[in-house]
């Protein structure tokens, strides 16, 4: 039988998590959730916190603002400076998500090649941002190729 609130992430806890502070975690669950295919591990009503992930082990905790964690003041965007990268196994189910609620696109989708030694890795990937302006790069992962002369 599932906890009330939840349980420890299927894939075992992550070695870094980032926590967003939002301004709402309802919409902001939204995003993560329905555009972005994170599922619910558990959540706490008070303060008002869930933690996501995905099959491929990508996790990231969300917190209503409270006030008491913010080292100096937020301002529309958050997370300036910032950028989130999930890696994913399909992207397509993530783009037709975001066209579906018409959500806008920062940059891409587009193919990505970049050097790694001697070889290079490739990536489709999508910007995007959330409800309170974290910028998150999706990508899927198109493999290895030695790197063009």
């Amino acid at each position: 039988m599932e906890e009330p609130f939840g349980s420890v992430p299927k894939t075992g806890w992550a070695k870094m998590v980032p926590e967003l502070l939002v301004r709402d975690v309802d919409n902001s669950l939204s995003f993560w959730r329905d555009l972005l295919g994170f599922d619910i591990a558990y959540r706490r009503p008070a303060p008002r916190f869930v933690y996501l992930e995905r099959p491929e082990g990508a996790q990231i905790m969300l917190c209503q603002r409270m006030g008491n964690r913010e080292t100096g003041p937020l301002e529309s965007p958050y997370g300036r400076g910032a950028m989130f990268q999930v890696y994913i196994a399909r992207l397509a189910p993530v783009l037709s998500a975001l066209s579906a609620r018409a959500w806008p696109i920062y940059e891409g989708p587009r193919e990505a090649w970049r050097g790694i030694g001697d070889r290079e890795g490739g990536q489709r990937e999508v910007f995007v941002q959330d409800p309170d302006g974290y910028l998150v790069m999706v990508a899927e992962d198109l493999g290895e190729r030695p790197l063009a002369s």
